[in-house]
Order: C-alpha cells, then structure tokens, then sequence
C-alpha cells in the first residue's frame, strides 16, 4: 500500500487526478472512508483526471445509486452509502458494467469483490488532513 497525506480538497482532488492520468479505461476504484472524508472529492479528481471537463459536475450518486460521465473512458460513479444488505448491492447489477469504463465505487466496505481493484481507504486526520491508503 502507498500512503499519502493531503492537506486539502485541492491536494486530495490533485493526487487523484494525477493517479488517473495513466488509466487504460477498465480500472475498478473501491472507495472507502466516514462521511466527509473526502471519496467524492476523489472520484471529481478521478473525472478531471479522464479529461471530464465539467468535472465540477460529479456528485455523490447517494439517490440516484449511478451516476455514469464521459470522459475519455466512461466514468461509471457508485454510491453503496443507502444500500443496506448484500441482496440489495447485488440487485444493483453493478458488474455489468465491468470492463465498460472507470468504476469508482463509494462505501465500497459494503461489497464483497474479489476482482482486480484499485482500493482506496480515505482516513480524516488532524488538522483536517487526509491520509489516503492505495493498493491493489
């Protein structure tokens, strides 16, 4: 796991961006951190990062469960926060959608997958820091 601290929604938003760059389009992003630490913040890095103008536009899908962008890839944005149990995260048909774009999944601690992901725990520290843990 890489371990980053940020300072800032610009310094967490700007460390996704620049992760994105080098994205071949069929990356699966597990998003995972209280409320308020930060996981739309980087999924909009994420967005700005796939060349999503309007990246200002990316809102947390909380009642709309997907929200999907086009970018250079699709940028296919889901929120687990309201789903309370397995059935429900499974009758959401998230997977197909596998191999179709950047899968950016928030609450992800709340999915049971096994596949290749990029995993992405966001921790609010002191000061209103960030320490944000990847891997794979």
């Amino acid at each position: 796991m890489k371990k980053y601290t940020t300072n800032s929604e610009k310094e967490t938003f700007k460390l996704a961006k620049n992760i994105s760059s080098n994205f071949k389009g069929d990356e699966v992003l597990l998003l995972v951190g209280e409320l308020g630490a930060g996981k739309t913040v980087f999924t909009k890095g994420i967005a700005a990062g796939l060349g999503l103008a309007d990246y200002h536009r990316v809102c947390s899908p909380s009642y709309t469960l997907i929200n999907i962008y086009k970018a250079k890839f699709p940028i296919i944005h889901i929120d687990l926060y309201r789903l309370e149990n397995k059935a429900d995260i499974f009758g959401l048909g998230w997977e197909d959608y596998l191999g179709q774009g950047v899968i950016v999944i928030e609450w992800a601690d709340k999915l049971d997958f096994k596949g290749p992901a990029m995993r992405v725990l966001i921790k609010v520290g002191e000061n209103e820091q960030r320490v944000i843990n990847l891997g794979y």
